[in-house]
């Protein structure tokens, strides 16, 4: 009797436990479907439905990838009034910078966009930052580094030490150099450097152009070194000293955007889909009013994987002493 009724008890506990879990599941279901018609209708908590002035955060490395490039063509048909490009980066690629700065001249032929540089907008930072149409800094920020650079580790003395030969065989003596593997010809350093500089000269004139400065003043910010904000501003690189404050102050005294928007964040969806658990864990932190546990949510699903240097490079790093 005793066993029958512990089975019983066992039983009975188990069908609470999975009613509990079955409620459980039902709520956020519900609250999945809740969340997804506020966002639809425009009534959800950070809602890019209705209009707004959109937040864009350029960060860390940038190579140019599918995915900002995607999120800043996507800003050009919705109901952002304005954007705010927020810029803390050392640059990136020279490819991936210009990409960038391609998607975000665009994007300011039907918006109206402004870089707020916040903390560094250095090397390709600068070129993304100079395809908006005005610049702000703040006063210890660092703008400029305008130049490029090609790093390739060198380990053949290395590899001799260690006994190890790579056999090579080329096309001709310039494919595939320097490789990192022998020591540089001078003709192949000579052709490295002769696209540096191409990719240098490029960047001097877009500079050139975008801030409409005369040769000689280019001539004086492009020699790699960067500048604080305060800087920066007498040199023409940027055009106001300030923070988000006077970009939206700007944006509605010169484009005629209305006062008191809210600012909203557009990040770039999830690699693995458009609503899958991240995106999905993160609309019900928004709709629970968990704004600091959404934002961790959502640097967690875009964090990147890994990043490629076998490109010339627009990158600002501090000197390395010898």
């Amino acid at each position: 009797m005793s066993s029958d009724a512990d089975l019983l008890a066992d039983r009975r506990s188990l069908r609470r436990k999975l009613s509990l879990w079955r409620l459980l599941a039902l709520v956020g279901v519900v609250a999945l479907i809740v969340a997804g018609a506020l966002t639809w209708s425009g009534r959800l908590p950070g809602s890019t439905s209705q209009a707004h002035i959109a937040r864009v955060t350029i960060s860390g490395f940038i190579s140019g990838d599918r995915r900002t490039l995607e999120l800043i063509k996507s800003l050009e048909n919705s109901r952002a009034s304005a954007v705010l490009l927020s810029i803390d980066s050392p640059g990136g690629t020279v490819t991936g910078s210009e990409a960038v700065y391609d998607a975000v001249r665009r994007l300011a032929a039907k918006k109206p966009v402004i870089a707020v540089v916040d903390g560094i907008a250095a090397s390709g930072g600068y070129i993304v930052a100079l395809g908006s149409e005005r610049i702000v800094a703040r006063q210890t920020s660092m703008v400029g580094s305008i130049g490029v650079i090609a790093q390739i580790p060198n380990v053949a003395r290395l590899l001799d030490t260690i006994g190890v030969k790579f056999e090579i065989t080329r096309s001709s003596p310039l494919k595939a150099a320097p490789s990192g593997l022998e020591p540089t010809s001078p003709e192949a350093a000579t052709e490295t450097a002769r696209v540096i500089a191409d990719n240098y000269d490029w960047f001097k004139r877009l500079v050139g152009e975008r801030r409409k400065l005369a040769d000689p003043e280019v001539a004086a910010v492009s020699d790699g070194r960067v500048h604080s904000g305060r800087q920066a501003v007498k040199l023409k690189l940027i055009d106001e000293v300030g923070s988000e404050q006077e970009a939206i102050a700007w944006l509605e005294r010169e484009k005629g955007v209305g006062k008191d928007l809210p600012v909203r964040d557009w990040r770039r969806r999830s690699e693995s889909s458009s609503y899958g658990l991240w995106s999905a864990s993160e609309a019900m932190a928004r709709a629970a009013g968990l704004e600091e546990l959404a934002a961790l949510i959502s640097r967690a699903a875009e964090t990147p994987i890994g990043l490629r240097l076998d490109a010339p490079l627009a990158l600002w790093q501090p000197a390395v002493e010898k």
